[in-house]
């Protein structure tokens, strides 16, 4: 099976010069070839138009371009586009192209399924089956990128690791993909244009910021009490409050860059002053700007959308303290695109999963 070839995606440009030197070819021609894999994003050698025949058909003996395929693409009424997208090994993960009048934005995903159990998540409800490789998270990029020049005739501006899976829990291969994709023999996208989400994982945020990224962090909060957090998202009993609010310190220490908290408002649940309060006071630990988000229902459980009182008495009592706050309106919720309903819900995705 071409599948069990290696995927010549695996290979750094080094690698494939060594390898085009081992069969007796000039070095140059793996140049030629990574331009084509990553600049270009080709998706099968027969297109390398300025490479011989010959050599073609020798990397198609020897190697594999595990490409992605859309199975499925959903329209929303808004005009947010969701893709089923197929990996070489038949899994589905999701991705989103978030259209608005300034920009066009990729939400992409960086895991097959997700090992997190937040409790208001649709994602979490699905077993973390693999992290997503280099090439993958990069093709999801690319595939949005094509979608935003064909129907709105515009380039791709932002892109957020904020679909299926934690990020920061596939770091090697999220960092790779992010080098790709702003490298100039890649993408060429500018690092202040992505934005990576994690719930809170605190040893990899002090990681990030020991690398010094160029990108921007996004942390998934809804609650700086660690009572209400914990009975949100579990992983808060591993790194609670306190722990997440020392590691953003370091974060900042480091690389300067205020950080978005995103905050969803539940009734009976994050809805009151005290809750308002505490994030007002946990945003206080370093410059930093709240997303508030709309609450993408997943099924009819507990978590229901907080009362419009409640979500302006966060606003106010925010901007009281100089703090920005967004309302941020969710997209694409008639095709279960929007925040927190990533599920591989339709037929496609369904059949392939099982």
């Amino acid at each position: 099976m071409e599948n069990q070839k290696k995927d010549i995606r695996k290979l750094s440009l080094v690698e494939l010069e060594e390898f085009f030197v081992a069969q007796g070819e000039k070095k140059f021609r793996a140049k030629q070839v990574y331009e084509w894999l990553w600049n270009k994003s080709l998706k099968n050698f027969d297109d390398m138009s300025n490479i011989s025949l010959s050599t073609r058909e020798m990397l198609k003996t020897h190697f594999a371009i595990n490409h992605i395929h859309v199975d499925l693409m959903q329209h929303s009424s808004d005009g947010t586009i969701k893709n089923a997208v197929k990996l070489f090994d038949s899994k589905i993960v999701e991705s989103v192209l978030i259209p608005t009048t300034k920009r066009i934005t990729a939400c992409v995903s960086s895991q097959v399924g997700c090992s997190l159990d937040c409790n208001f998540c649709a994602t979490a409800r699905l077993k973390r089956m693999r992290n997503l490789n280099p090439d993958e998270i990069y093709d999801q990029v690319v595939a949005i990128k094509d979608e935003a020049e064909t129907y709105f005739q515009r380039p791709l501006t932002n892109i957020v690791f904020m679909g299926m899976g934690e990020p920061l829990l596939n770091y090697a291969n999220v960092i790779e993909a992010i080098d790709k994709i702003t490298s100039p023999e890649g993408l060429g996208m500018a690092p202040r244009r992505i934005t990576v989400s994690t719930v809170g994982v605190t040893k990899m945020i002090r990681k990030m910021a020991d690398d010094e990224v160029k990108f921007n962090l996004a942390v998934s909060l809804h609650s700086a009490i660690n009572e209400t957090r914990s009975r949100l998202m579990p992983i808060n009993d591993s790194n609670p409050v306190e722990e997440l609010g020392e590691s953003l310190k370091y974060w900042y220490q480091k690389t300067k860059k205020k950080v978005t908290y995103e905050y969803v408002i539940w009734d009976g649940i994050n809805d009151d002053e005290r809750h308002a309060r505490a994030l007002a006071k946990f945003c206080k630990i370093i410059p930093s700007k709240v997303n508030i988000i709309q609450y993408n229902p997943i099924d009819e459980g507990e978590f229901r959308q907080a009362k419009q009182e409640a979500v302006d008495m966060y606003v106010r009592i925010l901007e009281s303290q100089g703090i920005i706050a967004k309302v941020r309106k969710s997209r694409g919720q008639d095709i279960d695109a929007a925040c927190g309903q990533l599920a591989n819900k339709n037929e496609v995705s369904t059949l392939v999963s099982e």
